[in-house]
């Protein structure tokens, strides 16, 4: 049965930038659980992959790039209700070691689905983005916080995105909306260079190799179950009430890396010993917990999935797609 408070997509047909990334293939598979006409998926699987996407009904794959305008011109001839970015050159390393290739997709790519989404006049457009922009040294981890502070080209371009979000919402009228998504982990997400922790740790675990943490281990971050991390997207854009809105959808529970290395040790039966090597020059972020009072008053979000559950649900996923 479809849940009221998100009928709002009934029948639409919707756009998923980078759809076969982790969050884009779990978005996806919600989007289909409420009865929506049609998803198109577009991603040039950079780091996406189309495998993400098998046996997903109501879904058309248009492999592309945001910065060409014939993959825009092919995919919004359909008639498309509703836009989801989640296209991103990802993430802080890529960036540092590609500034080009990050602002021509976080910058151009992204301009250029506004446009398009404007000249359409789709009803909604939600920008997915990074909480990286967040002064590092500060507490204050807020929506309206004014402490920026960049640290890396991928925060400058995906912040860059959400103001020009802003600016077609103020200047051209389009519905917009923006979240800052909270490391976000789960299925459909595979280990590699650039990737995130939690998929690296799994996979080097399951090899039984040493986990190795970039720092003392004491630094924290707020895993987010996808599942959680989907639910909050799609309130965001269901609820939308004709106002500019940023949301950070996230859990306000802070984990210690160390704590995760050894959980995830316990959970794959990995007796190699955990090691350590100096943090990364450009991170500065000893704590990251995120301020969700808005999206919980306003969007009704709660994060749900304790982390020792979706690290469970995370290994499921990687034995049954024998990643390990």
């Amino acid at each position: 049965m479809l849940n009221n408070d998100l009928k709002f997509y009934s029948g639409k047909n919707i756009l998923v930038t980078g759809g076969a990334g982790a969050v884009g293939a779990n978005l996806v598979r919600a989007l289909c659980d409420l009865e929506v006409n049609q998803i198109y998926v577009v991603d040039n699987l950079s780091s996406g992959f189309k495998s993400n996407l098998e046996g997903v009904p109501r879904t058309i794959f248009i492999e592309g790039d945001i910065a060409d305008p014939r993959t825009l011109d092919e995919v919004f001839t359909h008639g498309i209700d509703v836009v989801f970015h989640l296209a991103a050159f990802f993430a802080n390393q890529n960036s540092i070691d590609h500034p080009h290739e990050d602002a021509r997709t976080n910058i151009l790519g992204t301009l250029q689905v506004l446009e398009y989404s404007n000249k359409n006049k789709v009803e909604l457009f939600v920008y997915v983005n990074t909480p990286c922009m967040y002064n590092a040294e500060s507490s204050n981890w807020t929506e309206g916080s004014k402490e920026i502070k960049h640290e890396t080209p991928y925060s400058i371009s995906k912040f860059t995105g959400e103001q020009y979000s802003k600016f077609f919402y103020k200047y051209h009228k389009l519905p917009t909306v923006s979240a800052r998504i909270f490391n976000s982990y789960g299925p459909y997400e595979h280990p590699g260079r650039y990737r995130n922790v939690i998929p690296n740790f799994i996979d080097t675990a399951t090899k039984g190799q040493s986990l190795t943490i970039t720092g003392t281990g004491t630094e924290t971050r707020s895993f987010t179950f996808v599942d959680d991390i989907v639910r909050g997207l799609l309130l965001a854009g269901a609820q939308y009430d004709g106002s500019w809105q940023i949301y950070n959808i996230g859990s306000a529970k802070e984990t210690k890396i160390i704590d995760l290395a050894k959980k995830i040790n316990e959970l794959t039966g990995n007796t190699a010993p955990i090691v350590f090597t100096s943090r990364r020059d450009w991170d500065n972020t000893l704590r990251r917990r995120p301020n969700i009072n808005r999206a919980k008053k306003r969007l009704g979000y709660h994060p749900t999935v304790k982390l020792e559950d979706g690290l469970k649900r995370t290994l499921d996923w990687f034995r049954e797609r024998k990643e390990i």
